[in-house]
């Protein structure tokens, strides 16, 4: 009979069971938790976005250093589990809870986000947060450690690809900690990293559909020279599309010489990138490449 009280104590103790195909690993070392809140730096008039709260083991700590905290949380289990913890404390009026999609929430007014983030959805998390106004002060996000990883990659880095670019283009990334997966419940099948991410204030003056298509194409032949990428047949017949259906859309003829092909090699020529590759180039290089090609008539979106 002890046996059998000790059996259910210890099930009862061990908490929800993780969701596998929400991506559920609940972050279950304090020490951890009190470390990515300490590197949050919140001031007691922050208000804070949590992503995916769990079972609340960081919304707890995230009331004691806030003003407010707002937890967006898709599974209802997770929305009572959280609103149990604070029910009976006196930050309980301090915690708003949107039940629902995190992509497909209209978010408030925030000030820092916190979130352990289903990885999953990883990158369609990061440019919500990105393309979010008003502007927040920094996200503190654990994620894939490769995918953290590739947020700060820099030129020549194995791991640069054309989320690191589109990413430091709106934003500085600093790698904060590594996390072991032993830390949570249950173990993920890889290591985990938190990283800080502080858009850029202004953000960059940048089209940014024109910009992710030039990098797009640029990042689909890392390792070829930009003239081998952007002088193919199936390149050249998009972006001559773009130019003309953006010449319609204004009510305007193109010069009767305007041949697509002539006009890109002209600026990879006066650039000097028609031998550079896009694992070797950097945000201030695409920028320069984007700019040049706009100002010759080519287009990278339409």
């Amino acid at each position: 009979m002890p046996k059998e009280k000790h059996k259910r104590s210890r099930v009862k103790a061990s908490g929800p069971i993780a969701d596998k195909s929400r991506g559920q690993h609940f972050l279950k070392n304090p020490l951890v938790v009190n470390s990515i809140v300490e590197k949050s730096a919140l001031k007691p008039t922050d208000v804070v976005l949590e992503i995916g709260p769990g079972t609340g083991n960081m919304t707890v700590k995230l009331l004691e250093a806030a003003k407010k905290v707002v937890a967006v949380e898709v599974d209802p289990r997770m929305v009572a589990e959280v609103q149990k913890r604070v029910a009976e404390t006196d930050k309980a009026k301090h915690l708003q809870i949107i039940y629902g999609d995190i992509l497909k929430t209209d978010l408030p007014y925030f000030d820092v986000c916190v979130a352990n983030v289903p990885y999953n959805i990883s990158s369609a998390i990061v440019f919500k947060l990105l393309i979010h106004r008003p502007l927040f002060r920094a996200a503190i996000i654990m994620f894939q450690e490769e995918f953290a990883l590739r947020l700060s990659a820099k030129p020549g880095d194995e791991l640069y690809c054309r989320l690191s670019v589109n990413t430091q283009l709106l934003a500085r990334v600093d790698q904060l900690m590594k996390v072991g997966r032993n830390n949570f419940r249950p173990p993920p099948k890889v290591e985990s990293r938190v990283v800080r991410i502080e858009p850029r204030n202004p953000p960059p003056p940048v089209n940014f559909l024109e910009w992710d298509g030039l990098v797009r194409l640029a990042f689909n032949r890392k390792n070829k020279t930009l003239h081998s990428t952007l002088t193919t047949k199936t390149v050249l017949e998009l972006l001559d599309s773009n130019v003309k259906t953006l010449a319609s859309l204004r009510g305007e003829a193109l010069p009767a010489e305007w041949d697509v092909k002539r006009a890109v090699e002209a600026v990879l020529t006066e650039t000097e990138f028609s031998d550079v590759r896009a694992s070797r180039m950097d945000v201030d290089d695409f920028l320069r490449l984007l700019h040049a090609m706009n100002k010759a008539g080519v287009h990278f979106a339409a």
